[in-house]
């Protein structure tokens, strides 16, 4: 296609277009002229470009990249969708995908397989974690240097893909045929039993099926004797809204106020309530929330907290309050906008930025805990606060990894190990019951040690800038002898480190060493005896006291 004449066709519509908005706007008033004049002063200025700008202009990219930078300017969740991002929206939405369920990873040229989801059809064909993709259809991926394996794998349902791999351990390559079918990313990955009171329900997401996966989950959990119930939304950026008031209908009557909305749009505000039976209203509840816990996640927990539900452990949650809803655009175009923030039954909104009031330099800044408002709960009267996101009851302080975990993470080493590991042991132990011996952990630092990786710590990173404010300031001289000598005792040493961090870094290796045995699941369930949150949340349910003490405000 001749980009210049499709520019100037853009250019024509984008005219007439604007010929309209002038005839439309200029009866309502001024605020509708401005629109129509920069609408105007915008369509000129694409035409001088395209007429005189040294290199041909892409239109398609160069509008994607000018809207892209426009929605910048008001909100992260505010986003244009151009019509090949549609089938990836899609899939944020359904959380369905015509494919065959695998999650790869370009590495120094090579793509690997990295994760497998449970029951697709990758994983019924006998593909694995750690297996490098040589071809796709017999297309090879290293010598067409192909960039999104992605769209070469999926398909139309019902139809097959030939994958070529070269697995670990053997030069051979074997090929599998895999017939591509819908997807379904799970909004509940995992649901089980801890122990024999006490079930657990990880969720994850909140498409259009999050509320019928948490139903089922919670009623076998209840047929196989849970009498306490950890519910897990760490993680969860959070969804659908109708998902979020039908989940927690689930633990409050039918007919309780769950959330409002309220935005500019009047008659689009609304107040939703439970609009079915409760599964349970008394079972003792703990959910888990970090600092990733976010949107609908947050309705969640917030209204499980508002109504006294349940004892919430963990991190503060984002604070993110704001509602979007998707406006059909033209050419099979979407754009999802925030029309609206929410408010949980307290009163209370939790959103944390304020993106209306930014900063000089363009930046936005979270609310300070002195202009947050005091709010109570609904049964107790306890106090809670608005800005911010969701307050935890109990408080379990976040750890950081230490700086040799990440660089053995970001640089495939624990992912490396796991398929060494898997190779030499064709089973292990079920998940719950899986752990490295000390001799096992000897012979990984043997192995790591010979690995190409290396790492700075804060504490090295903060020595840097001392010295560089040091020499800039000019105090070097008088000061060098002591840095040095700081260095010294800071630098790390790989050996010491893994020793040192042995229990961080063997738990992270047992997680990763797990995953090639029992995919997702059983990551989940290894990590229950050593999981900070989780741990806190059995100790509660243990002293019964306490977790009534917590909700009346005690």
């Amino acid at each position: 296609m001749n980009i210049k004449l499709t520019a100037k066709s853009l250019i024509v519509t984008g005219v007439a277009v604007v010929g309209l908005s002038l005839a439309s706007f200029t009866d309502p008033g001024e605020r509708f002229f401005e629109i129509a004049k920069n609408l105007d002063i915008y369509a000129t200025l694409f035409k001088e470009l395209n007429r005189y700008y040294v290199d041909e202009i892409n239109p398609n990219r160069t509008i994607k990249t000018s809207i892209d930078a426009m929605l910048k300017s008001f909100d992260p969740y505010t986003v244009y969708y151009a019509e090949d991002e549609i089938e990836d929206y899609m899939t944020m939405t359904t959380g369905k995908y015509n494919g065959i369920g695998i999650v790869t990873s370009n590495r120094n040229g090579k793509v690997l397989i990295m994760l497998i989801d449970e029951g697709t059809p990758a994983e019924k064909s006998g593909l694995r974690i750690g297996d490098e993709i040589v071809k796709v259809d017999g297309i090879d991926l290293l010598a067409r240097k192909v960039g999104d394996v992605g769209k070469l794998i999926k398909g139309q349902t019902g139809t097959a893909v030939k994958i070529t791999v070269k697995r670990y351990g053997s030069d051979k390559l074997e090929e599998y045929s895999v017939v591509r079918d819908v997807v379904k990313m799970k909004n509940v990955p995992y649901y089980g039993m801890i122990n024999d009171e006490v079930g657990y329900i990880d969720l994850k997401d909140f498409t259009g099926t999050a509320s019928k996966e948490v139903r089922t989950a919670f009623t076998e959990l209840k047929a196989k004797g849970m009498k306490k119930l950890v519910l897990d939304l760490r993680e969860n950026p959070g969804g659908l809204l109708n998902m979020a008031v039908d989940i927690c209908n689930i633990f409050l009557p039918k007919e309780s106020e769950i959330v409002s909305t309220k935005g500019k749009v009047q008659e689009w505000n609304k107040t939703y309530v439970g609009l079915n039976p409760a599964v349970d209203t008394e079972m003792p509840i703990t959910v888990l929330t970090n600092s990733h816990s976010a949107s609908a996640a947050e309705i969640v927990a917030g209204v499980i907290q508002d109504y006294d539900r349940g004892v919430l452990i963990g991190q503060r949650s984002y604070g993110k309050g704001l509602v979007q809803i998707t406006r059909d655009l033209t050419y099979n175009t979407k754009l999802k906008v925030t029309t609206a923030k929410y408010y949980i039954p307290s009163g209370r909104c939790i959103q944390a930025i304020d993106y209306s009031h930014r900063n000089p330099d363009g930046s936005v800044g979270k609310l300070p805990d002195s202009l947050r408002r005091a709010f109570k709960t609904l049964r107790s009267g306890r106090v809670v606060y608005d800005g911010g996101g969701i307050l935890p009851d109990i408080e379990v302080e976040k750890q950081n990894p230490a700086a040799i975990t990440i660089a053995m993470s970001n640089k495939y080493i624990l992912y490396d190990y796991a398929i060494k590991y898997h190779f030499e042991h064709p089973s292990i132990k079920p998940a719950k019951d899986f752990e490295l011996s000390n001799a096992e952990y000897q012979d990984f630092i043997k192995w790591a040690l010979t690995q190409d990786f290396d790492y700075t710590t804060q504490a090295e990173k903060d020595l840097n800038i001392l010295e560089a404010s040091a020499k800039k300031e000019r105090y070097f001289e008088n000061v060098s002898e002591q840095l040095k000598a700081l260095r010294n005792k800071l630098s790390h040493n790989k050996e010491a480190d893994l020793v040192k961090f042995k229990d961080e870094i063997k738990t992270a290796l047992e997680q990763e060493i797990v995953v090639h045995y029992y995919l997702q699941k059983g990551t989940r369930e290894q990590s229950f005896a050593k999981d900070p949150e989780i741990q806190s949340a059995l100790k509660l349910f243990a002293d019964m006291p306490r977790y009534q003490a917590i909700l009346k405000g005690k």
